[in-house]
């Protein structure tokens, strides 16, 4: 049996190495194919092509790799219809994977695609799409496999395979321990990002609010876990361009830890906000990307919340600022606000627990179940 997998970056590297290692006790001589990194890797994916390939984050900024981008969906197409696998299963990065997976469908293999697209949120007209390109929708969240079976797209939710990783009891001592901070300073994590044109937009952003805060506050220190040893560089380098140094640690990986060991964290939108929900860590959320893609968002833009404990709640229970409100003079109010109110972080904690329980579904056996069915409905009568 072959299976094949694309996913197209960090955080969907972390859920097809789940998904691969509940597939591999199912069907033990199964051969895994595609795209991934290190995760899928080593559970067992061969991977044609290089993961950070796909990493790119937004309308404009991927402009400049379309060529090589689409050169890897042909070179997976041509692979794969010359050869087919029993079944494709696309990881989050619509954009390429739904194009992929229509394509593959056409030919008779089976289609998955694992976290849904945010049709609810925007672009509603992918909805089409989805329809011609996949057999089942793998959904993450509850409220996203509710609105796509209204929309008549087959769809399942089995739960995230971060709140199953994550233990909902928490570990904050251990995890400061291990980081090496004191149980009494104050300690805020900074994640600006996993993408480079991320880091370009909120590092400097991130900085100056680091350097309000520890001004206000010299006991106050700050750690950035960074997640390539190429985004590491590149924030070391800026924090040796700053004018006065300041108390921020730089540290290979770790998000999970780091987070888990603050006592609140400014974190960039996306999986970020999630893991900070789930680690009960108390955060605000900034973000911004170049002026053109944000308008052209905007114009199909469908939601008020971009923070995943707001949409799953419908609130703005963490304080989100984006585009020219993500400024370090909100930014370091908020900031403040927040850790001058041990009330307000644990409050905020306690939402974040409850949520984190509704997640925790055991994700990987539940989305390779819906995966065997499909494997099972092509194969046909025994």
């Amino acid at each position: 049996m072959r299976i094949g997998l694309v996913a197209g970056e960090p955080s969907g590297d972390f859920l097809g190495a789940g998904l691969i290692q509940a597939l591999a006790r199912r069907y033990p001589d199964a051969r895994f194919e595609g795209i991934g990194g290190p995760g899928m890797q080593a559970a067992g994916l061969v991977s044609y092509h290089p993961l950070e390939a796909l990493s790119v984050m937004g309308i404009v900024e991927v402009l400049g790799h379309l060529p090589g981008i689409l050169a890897i969906r042909r070179d997976l197409r041509r692979r794969w219809r010359a050869d087919p696998p029993d079944v494709f299963i696309g990881i989050d990065a619509p954009d390429f994977n739904l194009g992929l997976e229509r394509s593959l469908r056409r030919v008779g293999i089976p289609t998955a695609h694992y976290v849904s697209p945010t049709v609810w949120a925007w672009r509603s007209g992918r909805i089409r799409k989805i329809r011609q390109a996949v057999d089942r929708m793998l959904c993450i969240f509850p409220f996203e496999a509710d609105y796509l079976q209204a929309q008549g797209v087959e769809a399942r939710f089995v739960g995230h395979p971060l709140a199953d990783a994550i233990d909902p009891a928490g570990a904050a001592g251990a995890a400061r321990e291990s980081l090496g901070v004191d149980a009494n300073e104050p300690l805020i994590a900074l994640l600006p990002g996993s993408r480079g044109s991320e880091i370009k937009a909120l590092l400097p952003v991130f900085l100056e609010v680091a350097t309000r805060l520890a001004e206000a506050d010299p006991r106050r220190r700050f750690m950035i876990p960074a997640a390539t040893p190429t985004l590491q560089a590149r924030i070391e380098a800026a924090l040796g361009e700053l004018p006065q140094p300041l108390p921020i640690k730089v540290v290979a990986g770790q998000a999970r830890t780091v987070l888990a060991a603050a006592d609140a964290g400014l974190i960039a939108s996306g999986t970020a906000t999630l893991e900070a929900m789930l680690l009960h860590c108390p955060a605000i959320m900034a973000y911004r990307v170049n002026r053109l893609t944000a308008m052209l968002i905007r114009r199909s833009l469908r939601i008020s919340h971009f923070a995943m404990p707001n949409l799953m709640t419908g609130e703005a229970l963490m304080p989100e600022f984006v585009q020219h409100r993500a400024n370090a003079a909100n930014l370091a109010a908020a900031l403040t606000r927040l850790l001058e109110s041990p009330a307000r972080r644990e409050a905020m904690a306690i939402r974040f627990a409850a949520l984190h329980r509704e997640l925790r579904r055991d994700a990987g056996e539940r989305a390779a179940d819906a995966v065997g069915e499909l494997l099972d409905a092509s194969a046909g009568p025994a």
